[in-house]
């Protein structure tokens, strides 16, 4: 097999992805480019974002060899490289290249990646390329460099995001997030209210018509906008909702300081008053300690 070409992994990039890539470039199938790397395949191969690859120490080893990438780099790159529990790490043992085709379930699949970002690190070819959103936020992926961000895997492709830069702004400001905890609580609060419409059901739609408006392509996704786009949608104020559920007390709140909350809350939101309903999660999670 010929030298390779540059063919450079995306940070966070599937395995999958990547391994489609570079094959790509040879105008070959993965399976064909692991053969010629004499590495033993097992499982069905499918295309990203629906399946991932794990790879045991030796075909990773000689995948870095032939991309001439640093095996470290490359592990970094991909974090879906190498199998994720002890036991699969085994499979190549004695120093046997190995390479197993697992399905990934919907809520668990990459994302498309910046398709600007993707043409600087595959230069030979147009395959789109997936990955795996950075652990502690929200499931989106933003460039802010190109203005593009996907928050579903069934869309095919990235979205322009040009038209909401509220998403970007949202983004950078997030470079030390809440806890996962928090984080994990205001996106359930914000999917809460997008769904039943309520507080900002005004913002948010006029954010889904600025979407829609700017990518044509997201009407022949089999799901509604309105669902496959609500992690963007929401994304600003999640992370704003997140920043002062961070900083909660660990007693229960008085009357007076639940009061002063929601109007801090507002404030924040943009919102002149905030007053949830008793059934709202935001009690539910005011309440829990």
């Amino acid at each position: 097999m010929p030298g390779p070409l540059r063919v450079r992994p995306l940070p966070g990039e599937a395995t999958a992805s990547y391994l489609t890539r570079l094959a790509a470039t040879y105008r070959l199938s993965p399976a064909q480019l692991l053969d010629g790397l004499a590495t033993t395949v097992t499982g069905t191969e499918h295309a990203p974002p629906a399946a991932e690859i794990h790879l045991s120490t030796e075909a990773a080893r000689r995948l870095s060899g032939f991309t001439r990438i640093p095996l470290t780099h490359l592990t970094r790159a991909l974090p879906h490289l190498r199998p994720p529990a002890p036991s699969l790490a085994n499979t190549g043992a004695h120093g046997t290249a190995t390479a197993h085709w697992h399905v990934v379930e919907p809520a668990l699949q990459p994302l498309p990646a910046c398709t600007a970002c993707t043409i600087r690190r595959s230069p030979h070819t147009a395959t789109s390329a997936w990955i795996h959103p950075s652990p502690g936020l929200p499931r989106i992926m933003i460039c802010t460099r190109h203005q593009q961000a996907s928050s579903d895997p069934r869309h095919p492709a990235p979205l322009d995001i040009r038209a909401v830069p509220e998403l970007t702004q949202a983004h950078l400001h997030a470079r030390r997030p809440a806890t996962p905890v928090s984080l994990s609580w205001a996106s359930t609060i914000t999917t809460r209210w997008y769904d039943h419409r309520q507080h900002l059901h005004q913002r948010w739609r006029m954010r889904l018509h600025q979407l829609i408006a700017a990518n044509p392509h997201i009407y022949p996704s089999p799901a509604s906008p309105a669902l496959t786009c609500r992690e963007l949608i929401t994304y600003p104020e999640t992370l704003t909702l997140a920043a002062p559920l961070d900083r909660l007390p660990t007693h229960p709140l008085t009357r007076t300081q639940q009061t002063a909350f929601l109007h801090d809350l507002a404030d924040r939101l943009h919102l002149p008053r905030l007053a949830p309903a008793d059934h709202d999660l935001l009690w539910q999670r005011l309440a829990t300690r």
